[in-house]
């Protein structure tokens, strides 16, 4: 998996994970299903890859040495990580037979959507339930909205300024936008707040009509009799407009939690604005009763309910 040499690959990993966790070299290798032998040979293999002493072993089991407990703290960032991608993947080349159809507007799904997915089979894995296949679109708040009423979606997670009409929902968590530069820019080096007027004469860097981002800055805009101007480029993904300001192109509205690393590493930075109401809320959508349908779907929103901060 890894593009060094000193990377073990994930079921290595894995390994040792499962060794922290159970105390001993056999206890993992039964639960990961291999011969206690291709475990040992596995964990010397890994020691030399790495270049470190990770276990000192004994009669009553193997014990982690400092460097082994680092490196399994690292792996089990890494391997959530990787579960989280796995299960996103799965979600995006699910078939129409799939059990569980989830739509979701670009930002949930970028960043927070593949974890629901990884609980959600946790927690079915737990309860002893064969875990719910999930296919997973990802595309913009309005869209969202249209699968979910003709029913192509069960489900639904949503941005935006107010709830949509004609759909039960619920609220996940509130999250602010922000007006984005390239560092260095003559933006970013502004030392007063921009005003409505000044944000609705700019040419943006902008999502697609029908996004929850666009549809929050129009709404704002518009509590002033203002609206936007047309934007300099528009782009169908958070990920594709954060870019593209890092690259130079014209400023943004973006969630501050897509750009929270870029902002700790200097590469964007955040241009004040006044008097415009940036923050919105993310929701699960679904047709139906007043509570999701039990099962799955119910499972879901409950999940994104926790964990959506």
């Amino acid at each position: 998996m890894s593009g060094t040499p000193h990377v073990p690959d994930l079921p290595a990993l894995r390994l040792l994970v499962g060794i922290a966790r159970h105390g001993s070299i056999g206890g993992s290798a039964r639960a990961l299903g291999v011969t206690q032998q291709a475990a040992s040979e596995r964990v010397r293999a890994v020691e030399a890859q790495v270049g470190l002493t990770l276990l000192r072993r004994g009669s009553r089991g193997s014990v982690l040495t400092p460097a082994g407990v680092v490196l399994v703290e690292w792996a089990g960032r890494l391997l959530d990580a990787a579960d989280e991608l796995e299960t996103a993947i799965d979600g995006l080349r699910g078939d129409r037979q799939r059990e569980l159809h989830v739509s979701a507007s670009m930002t949930i799904a970028e960043s927070l959507v593949p974890r629901w997915l990884v609980l959600l089979r946790r927690r079915q894995e737990a309860a002893g339930a064969t875990p719910t296949a999930v296919s997973l679109t990802a595309t913009n708040s309005t869209h969202v909205v249209e699968a979910v009423t003709t029913g192509a979606a069960q489900v639904g997670f949503v941005e935006g300024y107010a709830a949509p009409r004609g759909l039960r929902y619920r609220d996940l968590a509130t999250d602010d936008l922000v007006l984005l530069a390239a560092p260095g820019s003559p933006l970013s080096r502004r030392r007063t707040p921009l005003t409505p007027v000044e944000v609705a004469a700019l040419s943006l860097t902008s999502r697609e009509p029908g996004s929850g981002t666009r549809q929050v800055v129009e709404a704002a805009l518009a509590a002033h009799g203002l609206a936007m101007a047309r934007p300099d480029v528009e782009l169908t993904t958070a990920t594709a407009v954060r870019e593209a300001v890092r690259a130079g192109s014209a400023p943004a509205f973006l969630s501050r939690r897509v750009v929270a690393g870029e902002l700790a590493a200097g590469d964007l930075a955040v241009v004040a604005t006044t008097g415009l109401a940036l923050r919105r809320h993310f929701r699960a959508v679904w047709v139906g009763t007043v509570a999701p349908a039990a099962g799955p779907v119910r499972d879901l929103v409950e999940i994104a309910r926790t964990h959506a901060g």
